[in-house]
């Protein structure tokens, strides 16, 4: 009896063979970023929503997007997706000493040390400490993956206070700056400051923008649904009108 992975494995390389899906012969490794870029906050999404099958359905396009590049390298004989498969559980392997080894760490701090240690002396091509950050990745995640790696050789605060002291230094700032250059430049550095922030009291400033920018469209879609209720137009109503209605939907038991 064929696999799941055998079988999905067999439908990509029929779908990508002469007589398979045009769309799917026509991929590249290039043209599908998008659509790996998609598919991780899809399961993002499935898994804030805490939905088992949305999940399951967003975990299954994940992984045909690995088979695809897998069976996009095979073809042109660079490698398959049994050596992708065999290069992580080597990974996880090497790295994790304290349990395929006789090491023994008893706590996720530890763990992490050790991790970030056999990687250096894995990744001897990085010249810089900030070397490896992904150049992709979203601006408040790359802002704070690049201060965690300043803080792995100590560059950084001793404690979220001294960073929240920078926040407002920073804040005093962007109201002393004049001409929109100027200003640009100090409201970049105040969000590079509430990132830092962010991580010194172990946030992730990616989701928590992320979980501000929810809750802010949930409740304006309450509003625009009570305006409607009461026959109002919403669009026509002033500012102080719909700063009412807002405050009305805040009021409520579980508003968000």
């Amino acid at each position: 009896m064929v696999s799941p992975i055998d079988r999905l494995k067999q439908i990509v390389q029929r779908l990508r063979s002469p007589d398979g899906c045009p769309w799917d012969r026509e991929q590249t490794h290039e043209s599908l970023k998008p659509h790996v870029i998609e598919e991780c906050y899809e399961l993002i999404d499935a898994i804030d929503e805490k939905d088992d099958q949305g999940m399951q359905e967003e975990l299954g396009d994940l992984l045909l997007q690995v088979v695809l590049h897998a069976q996009m390298a095979s073809e042109e004989g660079r490698f398959d997706f049994d050596s992708v498969a065999d290069v992580i559980s080597e990974k996880l392997v090497r790295r994790h000493p304290h349990v395929f080894g006789d090491t023994k760490l008893a706590t996720s701090d530890a763990v992490l040390k050790q991790w970030d240690a056999i990687k250096r002396r894995e990744k001897t091509d990085r010249a810089s400490a900030l070397d490896g950050v992904p150049r992709g990745l979203p601006a408040l995640a790359k802002a704070q993956k690049t201060q965690s790696k300043a803080a792995k050789v100590g560059f950084d605060w001793a404690d979220a206070e001294g960073s929240l002291q920078k926040v407002n230094e920073e804040v005093e700032e962007l109201q002393q700056a004049e001409g929109s250059e100027k200003l640009a430049e100090e409201l970049g550095d105040l969000l590079f400051s509430v990132v830092n922030f962010a991580r010194k009291s172990k946030l992730d400033a990616e989701e928590l923008l992320q979980a501000a920018t929810r809750k802010f469209s949930e409740r304006f879609r309450k509003i625009e649904a009570l305006a409607e209720s009461r026959g109002l137009d919403f669009s026509s109503l002033t500012l102080s009108e719909k700063d009412a209605l807002w405050d009305e939907v805040k009021r409520r038991p579980n508003s968000q």
